[in-house]
Protein backbone atom coordinates (compact mmCIF):
# COMPACT_ATOMS: atom_id res chain seq x y z
CA UNK A 1 0.00 0.00 0.00
CA UNK A 2 1.04 3.51 -0.19
CA UNK A 3 0.71 5.38 2.76
CA UNK A 4 0.91 9.32 2.71
CA UNK A 5 1.96 11.24 6.12
CA UNK A 6 1.20 14.82 5.41
CA UNK A 7 2.70 17.48 7.94
CA UNK A 8 0.03 19.15 10.11
CA UNK A 9 -1.43 22.74 9.38
CA UNK A 10 -3.35 23.03 12.38
CA UNK A 11 -2.22 26.15 14.31
CA UNK A 12 0.63 25.61 16.17
CA UNK A 13 0.57 21.63 16.02
CA UNK A 14 3.20 20.04 15.89
CA UNK A 15 2.68 16.50 16.18
CA UNK A 16 3.68 14.14 13.61
CA UNK A 17 1.64 10.83 12.66
CA UNK A 18 4.79 8.33 12.20
CA UNK A 19 8.49 8.72 13.87
CA UNK A 20 11.18 7.60 11.21
CA UNK A 21 11.20 4.08 12.77
CA UNK A 22 7.32 3.43 12.34
CA UNK A 23 8.39 4.50 9.02
CA UNK A 24 10.61 1.99 8.74
CA UNK A 25 9.09 -0.65 9.97
CA UNK A 26 6.06 0.10 7.50
CA UNK A 27 8.80 0.15 4.85
CA UNK A 28 10.17 -3.45 5.79
CA UNK A 29 6.67 -4.65 5.15
CA UNK A 30 6.30 -3.25 1.67
CA UNK A 31 4.90 -0.60 2.16
CA UNK A 32 5.86 2.67 -0.03
CA UNK A 33 5.43 5.79 2.34
CA UNK A 34 5.48 9.23 1.42
CA UNK A 35 6.17 11.86 4.02
CA UNK A 36 5.57 15.99 3.45
CA UNK A 37 8.88 17.65 3.76
CA UNK A 38 9.14 18.98 7.12
CA UNK A 39 6.20 17.10 8.81
CA UNK A 40 8.77 15.77 11.99
CA UNK A 41 10.58 18.82 12.25
CA UNK A 42 8.06 20.43 14.75
CA UNK A 43 8.64 17.06 17.05
CA UNK A 44 12.49 17.05 16.40
CA UNK A 45 12.09 14.59 13.72
CA UNK A 46 14.58 15.81 10.55
CA UNK A 47 13.86 14.67 6.21
CA UNK A 48 17.04 12.97 6.58
CA UNK A 49 16.10 10.69 9.04
CA UNK A 50 12.69 10.22 7.14
CA UNK A 51 14.84 9.25 4.33
CA UNK A 52 17.19 6.93 5.96
CA UNK A 53 14.01 5.20 7.35
CA UNK A 54 13.19 4.40 3.71
CA UNK A 55 10.20 7.51 3.29
CA UNK A 56 10.13 9.25 -0.27
CA UNK A 57 9.96 12.71 0.88
CA UNK A 58 7.32 15.23 -1.47
CA UNK A 59 4.60 17.51 -1.39
CA UNK A 60 1.67 17.92 0.26
CA UNK A 61 -0.70 17.33 -2.87
CA UNK A 62 1.68 13.89 -3.47
CA UNK A 63 1.20 12.70 0.40
CA UNK A 64 -2.70 13.33 0.07
CA UNK A 65 -2.80 11.64 -2.70
CA UNK A 66 -1.96 8.03 -1.39
CA UNK A 67 -3.98 5.03 -0.67
CA UNK A 68 -4.06 5.72 2.61
CA UNK A 69 -3.22 9.38 5.00
CA UNK A 70 -2.21 9.13 8.30
CA UNK A 71 -2.62 11.80 10.40
CA UNK A 72 -2.54 13.40 13.91
CA UNK A 73 -5.65 15.87 13.85
CA UNK A 74 -8.34 16.05 11.88
CA UNK A 75 -8.29 17.55 8.10
CA UNK A 76 -9.36 21.54 8.67
CA UNK A 77 -10.98 22.95 5.70
CA UNK A 78 -8.36 24.18 3.16
CA UNK A 79 -7.48 20.14 3.25
CA UNK A 80 -11.04 18.86 2.59
CA UNK A 81 -9.72 19.54 -1.23
CA UNK A 82 -7.93 16.06 -1.15
CA UNK A 83 -10.74 13.86 0.41
CA UNK A 84 -11.88 11.73 -1.96
CA UNK A 85 -13.54 8.67 -2.72
CA UNK A 86 -11.19 5.14 -2.00
CA UNK A 87 -9.13 6.86 0.33
CA UNK A 88 -8.40 5.66 3.95
CA UNK A 89 -7.96 8.25 6.29
CA UNK A 90 -6.57 7.48 10.10
CA UNK A 91 -6.55 10.06 12.08
CA UNK A 92 -8.18 11.79 15.10
CA UNK A 93 -11.51 12.71 13.71
CA UNK A 94 -13.87 14.16 16.95
CA UNK A 95 -16.95 14.88 14.03
CA UNK A 96 -19.49 14.83 16.61
CA UNK A 97 -18.39 18.30 17.22
CA UNK A 98 -17.36 19.29 14.11
CA UNK A 99 -20.15 19.12 11.65
CA UNK A 100 -18.74 20.71 8.19
CA UNK A 101 -15.68 18.03 8.63
CA UNK A 102 -18.64 15.32 8.76
CA UNK A 103 -20.60 16.95 5.92
CA UNK A 104 -17.51 16.62 4.01
CA UNK A 105 -15.99 13.36 4.31
CA UNK A 106 -19.56 12.26 3.43
CA UNK A 107 -19.47 14.22 0.38
CA UNK A 108 -16.20 12.65 -0.37
CA UNK A 109 -16.56 9.44 0.04
CA UNK A 110 -13.47 8.57 2.22
CA UNK A 111 -13.27 5.54 4.54
CA UNK A 112 -12.69 8.09 7.92
CA UNK A 113 -11.45 5.59 10.72
CA UNK A 114 -11.14 7.58 13.37
CA UNK A 115 -8.72 6.87 16.83
CA UNK A 116 -10.61 8.14 19.28
CA UNK A 117 -13.53 5.44 18.71
CA UNK A 118 -11.11 2.45 18.29
CA UNK A 119 -12.34 0.47 21.25
CA UNK A 120 -11.48 -2.69 23.26
CA UNK A 121 -14.08 -5.23 24.13
CA UNK A 122 -13.40 -3.63 27.74
CA UNK A 123 -14.24 -0.27 26.39
CA UNK A 124 -11.01 0.70 26.55
CA UNK A 125 -10.24 3.37 23.98
CA UNK A 126 -6.49 2.45 22.76
CA UNK A 127 -5.94 5.39 20.47
CA UNK A 128 -7.31 8.02 22.64
CA UNK A 129 -5.36 6.57 26.04
CA UNK A 130 -1.96 8.15 25.33
CA UNK A 131 -3.00 11.71 24.43
CA UNK A 132 -5.47 11.71 27.30
CA UNK A 133 -2.71 11.15 29.50
CA UNK A 134 -0.57 14.25 27.49
CA UNK A 135 -3.63 16.09 27.79
CA UNK A 136 -4.65 15.36 31.51
CA UNK A 137 -1.07 15.94 33.00
CA UNK A 138 -1.18 19.40 31.02
CA UNK A 139 -4.32 20.40 32.56
CA UNK A 140 -2.74 21.28 35.94
CA UNK A 141 0.38 22.96 34.39
CA UNK A 142 -1.52 25.17 31.89
CA UNK A 143 -4.26 25.93 34.71
CA UNK A 144 -1.23 26.86 37.06
CA UNK A 145 -0.09 29.14 34.48
CA UNK A 146 -3.27 30.67 33.67
CA UNK A 147 -3.95 31.65 36.96
CA UNK A 148 -1.10 34.23 37.67
CA UNK A 149 -2.54 37.84 37.50
CA UNK A 150 -0.52 38.28 34.42
CA UNK A 151 -3.29 35.55 32.38
CA UNK A 152 -5.47 37.22 33.97
CA UNK A 153 -5.94 34.67 36.60
CA UNK A 154 -6.41 35.03 40.48
CA UNK A 155 -2.58 35.76 40.89
CA UNK A 156 -2.98 31.80 43.44
CA UNK A 157 0.10 29.56 43.15
CA UNK A 158 -1.40 26.32 42.82
CA UNK A 159 0.88 24.33 45.63
CA UNK A 160 0.70 27.60 48.04
CA UNK A 161 3.08 28.39 50.46
CA UNK A 162 4.07 27.44 53.85
CA UNK A 163 1.23 29.75 56.12
CA UNK A 164 -0.51 30.43 52.41
CA UNK A 165 -3.81 28.05 51.74
CA UNK A 166 -2.73 26.18 47.67
CA UNK A 167 -5.12 26.51 45.64
CA UNK A 168 -8.24 24.20 45.43
CA UNK A 169 -8.78 22.27 41.54
CA UNK A 170 -11.60 20.64 41.00
CA UNK A 171 -11.63 18.12 38.40
CA UNK A 172 -15.01 17.02 36.54
CA UNK A 173 -14.24 13.32 35.30
CA UNK A 174 -11.65 10.33 36.58
CA UNK A 175 -11.33 8.58 33.80
CA UNK A 176 -7.98 9.08 32.16
CA UNK A 177 -7.99 12.68 31.70
CA UNK A 178 -9.28 13.30 35.19
CA UNK A 179 -6.97 10.67 37.03
CA UNK A 180 -3.91 12.01 35.16
CA UNK A 181 -4.80 15.64 35.89
CA UNK A 182 -5.24 14.68 40.02
CA UNK A 183 -1.84 13.04 40.08
CA UNK A 184 -0.31 16.18 38.45
CA UNK A 185 -2.48 18.48 40.53
CA UNK A 186 -1.77 16.75 44.07
CA UNK A 187 1.93 16.44 43.19
CA UNK A 188 1.64 20.21 42.82
CA UNK A 189 0.56 20.52 45.72
CA UNK A 190 -2.93 21.65 45.00
CA UNK A 191 -6.15 20.58 47.29
CA UNK A 192 -7.72 18.42 44.60
CA UNK A 193 -11.41 17.62 44.38
CA UNK A 194 -12.48 14.44 41.73
CA UNK A 195 -16.40 14.06 40.49
CA UNK A 196 -17.51 11.13 38.82
CA UNK A 197 -20.20 8.81 37.71
CA UNK A 198 -18.34 5.76 37.99
CA UNK A 199 -18.40 4.99 42.21
CA UNK A 200 -15.73 1.68 41.57
CA UNK A 201 -13.39 5.20 39.96
CA UNK A 202 -13.56 7.84 43.04
CA UNK A 203 -13.17 4.17 45.36
CA UNK A 204 -10.22 3.57 43.05
CA UNK A 205 -8.54 7.11 43.54
CA UNK A 206 -9.62 6.80 46.72
CA UNK A 207 -7.55 4.04 47.60
CA UNK A 208 -4.21 5.01 46.03
CA UNK A 209 -4.35 8.86 47.24
CA UNK A 210 -5.17 7.69 51.23
CA UNK A 211 -7.10 10.78 51.84
CA UNK A 212 -5.19 13.29 50.00
CA UNK A 213 -7.68 14.12 47.35
CA UNK A 214 -11.45 14.28 48.01
CA UNK A 215 -13.96 12.22 46.24
CA UNK A 216 -17.93 13.43 45.65
CA UNK A 217 -20.28 11.99 43.17
CA UNK A 218 -21.26 13.68 39.90
CA UNK A 219 -24.45 15.42 40.11
CA UNK A 220 -25.56 18.93 39.38
CA UNK A 221 -25.87 20.04 43.26
CA UNK A 222 -22.39 18.45 43.57
CA UNK A 223 -20.59 20.50 40.63
CA UNK A 224 -22.72 23.74 41.51
CA UNK A 225 -21.16 23.35 44.96
CA UNK A 226 -17.59 22.53 44.10
CA UNK A 227 -16.91 25.14 41.41
CA UNK A 228 -17.70 27.81 43.94
CA UNK A 229 -14.56 26.84 45.69
CA UNK A 230 -12.21 26.52 42.35
CA UNK A 231 -9.86 28.30 41.53
CA UNK A 232 -9.37 25.81 38.87
CA UNK A 233 -11.86 23.71 36.72
CA UNK A 234 -10.20 20.98 34.76
CA UNK A 235 -13.42 19.13 32.61
CA UNK A 236 -12.59 15.58 31.63
CA UNK A 237 -15.51 13.93 30.62
CA UNK A 238 -15.44 11.65 27.83
CA UNK A 239 -18.30 9.62 25.81
CA UNK A 240 -16.89 7.82 23.29
CA UNK A 241 -17.37 9.52 19.95
CA UNK A 242 -20.40 11.57 21.16
CA UNK A 243 -21.03 15.51 22.11
CA UNK A 244 -19.50 15.90 25.54
CA UNK A 245 -22.66 16.61 28.02
CA UNK A 246 -22.29 20.64 29.74
CA UNK A 247 -22.02 20.04 33.51
CA UNK A 248 -20.91 23.01 34.10
CA UNK A 249 -23.56 25.63 33.33
CA UNK A 250 -23.74 29.34 32.05
CA UNK A 251 -25.24 29.81 35.39
CA UNK A 252 -22.81 28.55 37.49
CA UNK A 253 -20.01 31.21 36.24
CA UNK A 254 -21.27 34.10 38.52
CA UNK A 255 -20.66 31.76 41.42
CA UNK A 256 -17.67 31.07 40.76
CA UNK A 257 -14.68 33.40 42.00
CA UNK A 258 -13.43 36.31 40.41
CA UNK A 259 -9.81 35.30 38.49
CA UNK A 260 -10.31 31.26 38.48
CA UNK A 261 -9.78 29.16 35.74
CA UNK A 262 -11.39 26.75 33.65
CA UNK A 263 -9.63 23.79 31.38
CA UNK A 264 -11.79 22.01 29.25
CA UNK A 265 -9.80 19.11 28.18
CA UNK A 266 -13.46 18.20 26.52
CA UNK A 267 -13.38 20.49 24.33
CA UNK A 268 -12.58 18.54 21.12
CA UNK A 269 -15.62 16.60 21.42
CA UNK A 270 -17.38 20.16 22.28
CA UNK A 271 -16.46 20.30 25.62
CA UNK A 272 -18.30 19.99 29.12
CA UNK A 273 -18.55 23.48 29.80
CA UNK A 274 -21.25 25.26 28.33
CA UNK A 275 -19.62 28.31 27.63
CA UNK A 276 -16.17 26.54 26.21
CA UNK A 277 -15.04 27.40 22.65
CA UNK A 278 -12.17 25.82 20.91
CA UNK A 279 -8.88 28.11 20.90
CA UNK A 280 -5.31 27.47 19.87
CA UNK A 281 -1.75 27.49 21.70
CA UNK A 282 -1.63 31.11 20.21
CA UNK A 283 -4.62 32.49 21.90
CA UNK A 284 -5.50 30.27 24.25
CA UNK A 285 -7.87 31.86 26.73
CA UNK A 286 -10.84 34.14 27.28
CA UNK A 287 -12.49 35.65 30.05
CA UNK A 288 -16.46 35.54 30.53
CA UNK A 289 -17.67 36.84 33.98
CA UNK A 290 -14.41 37.23 35.07
CA UNK A 291 -13.40 33.32 34.73
CA UNK A 292 -10.15 32.57 32.80
CA UNK A 293 -11.27 29.99 30.12
CA UNK A 294 -8.64 28.02 28.60
CA UNK A 295 -10.00 25.85 25.33
CA UNK A 296 -7.04 24.71 23.52
CA UNK A 297 -8.08 21.59 21.15
CA UNK A 298 -4.68 19.96 20.88
CA UNK A 299 -3.33 20.84 24.05
CA UNK A 300 -0.52 17.82 23.22
CA UNK A 301 0.69 19.82 20.26
CA UNK A 302 2.43 21.92 22.73
CA UNK A 303 4.81 18.77 23.62
CA UNK A 304 5.46 17.49 19.99
CA UNK A 305 8.19 14.88 21.23
CA UNK A 306 6.82 13.34 23.87
CA UNK A 307 3.11 13.11 22.13
CA UNK A 308 4.62 11.65 19.10
CA UNK A 309 6.52 8.89 20.26
CA UNK A 310 3.42 8.13 23.04
CA UNK A 311 1.03 8.30 20.00
CA UNK A 312 2.81 5.97 17.33
CA UNK A 313 3.48 3.48 19.55
CA UNK A 314 -0.55 2.96 19.84
CA UNK A 315 -1.34 3.66 16.56
CA UNK A 316 1.36 1.57 15.00
CA UNK A 317 -0.23 -1.77 15.20
CA UNK A 318 -3.11 -0.66 14.04
CA UNK A 319 -1.80 1.31 10.96
CA UNK A 320 0.35 -2.27 9.71
CA UNK A 321 -3.29 -3.99 10.01
CA UNK A 322 -4.87 -1.72 7.57
CA UNK A 323 -1.83 -1.21 5.32
CA UNK A 324 -1.61 -5.21 5.38
CA UNK A 325 -5.36 -5.86 4.24
CA UNK A 326 -7.07 -2.02 4.10
CA UNK A 327 -10.64 -1.95 5.03
CA UNK A 328 -10.68 -6.07 5.31
CA UNK A 329 -8.63 -5.04 8.43
CA UNK A 330 -11.92 -4.12 9.87
CA UNK A 331 -13.32 -7.62 9.49
CA UNK A 332 -10.45 -8.99 11.51
CA UNK A 333 -10.46 -6.78 14.67
CA UNK A 334 -13.43 -5.63 16.10
CA UNK A 335 -11.69 -2.83 17.87
CA UNK A 336 -10.35 -1.25 14.84
CA UNK A 337 -13.70 -1.56 13.16
CA UNK A 338 -15.48 0.49 15.91
CA UNK A 339 -13.01 3.12 14.50
CA UNK A 340 -15.05 3.06 11.20
CA UNK A 341 -17.20 6.73 11.20
CA UNK A 342 -17.97 6.95 7.30
CA UNK A 343 -17.56 5.08 3.87
CA UNK A 344 -18.66 5.90 0.46
CA UNK A 345 -20.93 8.37 2.18
CA UNK A 346 -22.23 6.58 4.67
CA UNK A 347 -22.07 7.46 8.32
CA UNK A 348 -21.70 4.46 10.55
CA UNK A 349 -20.92 5.70 14.17
CA UNK A 350 -24.05 6.21 16.18
CA UNK A 351 -22.56 8.78 18.42
CA UNK A 352 -22.23 11.35 15.43
CA UNK A 353 -25.81 10.60 13.96
CA UNK A 354 -27.74 11.59 17.37
CA UNK A 355 -25.31 14.70 17.73
CA UNK A 356 -26.71 16.30 14.11
CA UNK A 357 -29.86 14.11 13.57
CA UNK A 358 -27.91 12.28 10.48
CA UNK A 359 -28.92 8.70 9.27
CA UNK A 360 -26.80 6.04 10.27
CA UNK A 361 -26.03 3.00 8.48
CA UNK A 362 -25.08 0.23 10.78
CA UNK A 363 -21.35 -1.07 11.03
CA UNK A 364 -22.68 -4.70 10.77
CA UNK A 365 -24.27 -3.79 7.51
CA UNK A 366 -20.72 -2.27 6.15
CA UNK A 367 -18.95 -5.14 6.91
CA UNK A 368 -20.93 -7.46 5.94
Amino acid sequence: MIIGIPKEIKTLENRVAMTPGAVETLARRGHAVLVETGAGLGSGLTDEQYAAAGAKLVGAAEAWGADMVIKVKEPIACEYKYLRKGLLLFTYLHLAADRALTDALLASGVAGVAYETVQLRDGTLPLLVPMSEVAGRMAPQVGAHALEKSQGGRGVLLGGVPGVPQASVVVVGAGVVGSNAAKIAVGMGAQVTVLDVNHARLQYLDDIYQGRIVTSASNEANIRKAVTYADLVIGAVLIPGAKAPHLVTRDMLPTMKEGSVIVDVAVDQGGCVETIKATTHAAPTYVIDGVVHYGVANMPGAVPRTSTYALCNQTLPYALKLAANGLGALRLDPALAAGLNTVDGKLTYAGVAEAFGLELTPLAAVLA
